[in-house]
């Protein structure tokens, strides 16, 4: 976006913000970087987060589900109002999750974890009992979604000897095609929670929300590569929180996360390589600061760890454990001896 494109928006957005508001702004800041939707307007006497997205229909979901999940739940912004094409929320907080969790040692990461995993678990409870599950979209209800998905294993190829013969695609398809019966947030990356001064956290950017089977929202916490938290830790953690009124049986309801977050992983590797190529690597403190992909060796690190742990907890995608270590042993190679990914 050009300046005077940016300078159009923040224009119309501080003037419907006063309108709406009846008091002037004092200050306008961007929390994510002025490149993205959303601003943190400053009044005398609060702050409010402004999004303008370039989808207004996206906007006005967004605004839906936090007035319904609202009512029963305290785990979320509060829709402040809806003016054309923006919408204003409360200020959940500074203290964003993929930041604040680093300056913790093992015990407060695990402490925050816990929080966040309980915080989706209300979340998702919330939403049944609103009538979300009849209103909103069927989030990767098509073949061609789950196959993309699944194909995209390829991606782990050049780290190992290949996919093994024994994997099956088809199996893998099959167990991924999940009805939509429950409401997810979408995109839980840790980036995508804070915590307020008095510590409680909450959960935004809900325009993605949709229905599926539940556990993706936390395969994308847990498959956030800036994730300073082992996989097998965040196992105990889900196991602990786990909710058995989300209408799963445990021991299948982590047979799916574990299959899922399999593939995630891979998306996340596959953007990661991605990135670096174009870009280059970025130091972590940039990635965790703009919320970016995890565009650094330890981060790619991560992700292959997680995509290994998970993979070997189910038949269906233990074959590729073997390729996620495989790839973890590569860019610790590249950590350590300082390579780029284009030359690697």
């Amino acid at each position: 976006m050009t300046d005077s494109g940016k300078g159009d928006r923040l224009t119309r957005i501080v003037a419907a913000a006063e309108t709406h508001f009846g008091r002037p702004v004092q200050k306008v800041t961007a929390p994510g970087g002025e490149g993205r939707s959303s601003f943190r307007l400053h009044f005398n006497d609060l702050d409010v987060i402004a999004t303008l997205r370039p989808n207004f229909r996206r906007t006005h979901l967004e605004a839906f589900v936090l007035e319904q999940l609202r009512a029963h739940s305290d785990d979320l912004p509060e829709c402040l109002g809806v003016v054309g094409e923006i919408m204003f929320q409360s200020d959940v907080g500074r203290r964003r999750l993929n930041q604040e969790i680093v300056r913790h040692k093992e015990k407060g990461r695990l402490d925050l974890a816990a929080e966040a995993v309980a915080a989706i678990f209300r979340i998702q409870s919330a939403a049944r009992r609103t009538d979300l599950n009849r209103m909103l979209p069927h989030l990767g209800a098509n073949d061609g979604w789950v196959t993309s998905l699944v194909e995209a294993v390829d991606v782990l190829q050049p780290y190992s000897m290949g996919i093994s013969h024994r994997f099956d695609r088809q199996a893998a398809a099959e167990r991924l095609a999940s009805p939509g019966r429950q409401f997810v947030k979408w995109d839980c990356r840790s980036g995508n929670a804070a915590l307020d001064r008095a510590g409680k956290l909450r959960w935004f950017d809900f325009e993605y929300s949709g229905l599926r089977h539940g556990a993706e929202d936390f395969a994308w916490l847990i498959g956030d590569e800036a994730w300073p938290v082992a996989p097998d830790q965040m196992a105990d953690v889900m196991i602990d929180a786990f909710d058995p009124g989300c209408g799963h049986g445990i021991g299948d309801y982590f047979d799916y996360l574990s299959v899922y977050l399999t593939f995630h992983a891979v998306q996340r590797l596959k953007l990661i390589t991605k990135e670096a190529r174009k870009r280059g690597w970025l130091s972590k403190e940039r990635v965790r600061k703009y919320d970016d992909a995890g565009v650094h060796p330890e981060f790619a690190m991560q992700i292959s760890r997680v995509g290994a742990y998970y993979a070997a907890q189910s038949p269906v995608t233990e074959p590729l454990a073997r390729n996620f270590e495989a790839s973890e042993g590569y860019f610790r190679a590249i950590l350590k001896d300082g390579r780029s990914l284009k030359s690697a």
